[in-house]
C-alpha cells in the first residue's frame, strides 16, 4: 500500500443558501463555492451571489 502523500485539514462554512466557503490550512483566502445560472435551475435555487460550484473546482483542478 502506498504511503499517505498529504491530508487536506479544511472547515467549510455556510455563507447563505447553497453558498459556501472553504478555508484550507495554510491559505489564508478562503474558497467559495455555491450554484451559478449554468445549474441553479437543476438545483431549484435561486442564489444572492452566483459562485463557481464544486464541480466547477474540480474540472479546473484536472485542467479539463
Amino acid at each position: 500500500m502506498a504511503d499517505i502523500v498529504h491530508t487536506s485539514r479544511l472547515r467549510i462554512e455556510r455563507v447563505q443558501g447553497p453558498t459556501r466557503q472553504a478555508f484550507l490550512e495554510n491559505f489564508d483566502t478562503p474558497i467559495r463555492f455555491g450554484v451559478h445560472s449554468g445549474i441553479k435551475k437543476f438545483y431549484r435555487a435561486e442564489p444572492d451571489e452566483e459562485v463557481p460550484a464544486t464541480l466547477d473546482h474540480i474540472v479546473a483542478a484536472v485542467g479539463a
